[in-house]
């Protein structure tokens, strides 16, 4: 079992909702010996699902990592290079008949496209192979960008399995180049783990995030469970649970 494998592997257990899944199975497990300790389990969990599926707690748990505000022009102005990170991949895609980008990383690529038109910064794509594939994230974004838009990557760091990969082996790259500062492309709810790490590698990094949360009330649907509700609040407890999984392993 690789690395990878393991961490995600405890990732998963950890969060919704196999977590919650768990703390079902271990209330149903316990019923006859305690009743009580059995109801209580079975109540959190439920209560949890119900909770983490809605919109509205989707949208405040992500707002807790936003870090910044949209990009300004000025702070684009500024930067010398864009780096985009890669979301993931969908492995083995029958419709193209190769490994491809996933929804996350296709919204990143799309800014990217959008800034540099705009600025005509140089772009760097980051992504390996977590997980196997054929192909790595870094080099199908390199393909989308030339065969979709017509734009090549001066950078392509194929290798990066982390958030840490992707700061320290992108870092490099730019280093050679004489790049210091940069406009840093993610989701906003990654801003605040991926950020730092970058900063660590002595970049100057001006966050550029994409799809910030709504923590508003507009509708009574707000607060009822859908799977995207707890598709967001699951990437907001992942992103909580990578920053303290850092924090842990750089005190150790």
């Amino acid at each position: 079992m690789t690395a990878w494998l393991a961490t995600n592997l405890i990732a998963l257990a950890l969060l919704p909702p196999l977590s919650l899944v768990i703390l079902l199975v271990a209330g149903l497990i316990v019923h006859r010996r305690r009743p009580r300790l059995a109801m209580s389990l079975i109540l959190l969990s439920t209560a949890a699902l119900y909770a983490l599926s809605t919109p509205w707690v989707g949208g405040l748990l992500q707002k807790t990592l936003e870090i910044s505000t949209p990009l300004a022009p000025a702070q684009l102005q500024a930067a010398d290079a864009i780096v985009v990170l890669g979301g993931g991949r969908r492995l083995d895609s029958a419709e193209y008949g190769s490994d491809t980008l996933n929804g996350l990383s296709l919204e990143r690529l799309r800014y990217a496209v959008f800034l540099h038109r705009s600025s005509g910064l140089p772009i760097l794509v980051t992504g390996g192979k977590p997980g196997g594939g054929t192909l790595a994230e870094g080099r199908i974004m390199q393909q989308v960008l030339q065969s979709e838009y017509g734009i090549a990557p001066r950078w392509v760091e194929d290798a990066a399995l982390t958030t840490w990969d992707n700061a320290r082996l992108s870092a490099r790259l730019l280093r050679d180049s004489g790049i210091r500062r940069i406009v840093l492309i993610t989701h906003a709810w990654h801003l605040r783990r991926a950020v730092p790490l970058f900063k660590a590698q002595g970049l100057d990094v001006a966050p550029a995030g994409i799809q910030f949360s709504s923590t508003r009330l507009d509708s009574v649907l707000d607060v009822i469970p859908t799977p995207a509700g707890l598709r967001d609040s699951t990437f907001a407890l992942h992103e909580w649970l990578g920053i303290l999984w850092y924090k842990l392993r750089s005190f150790f």
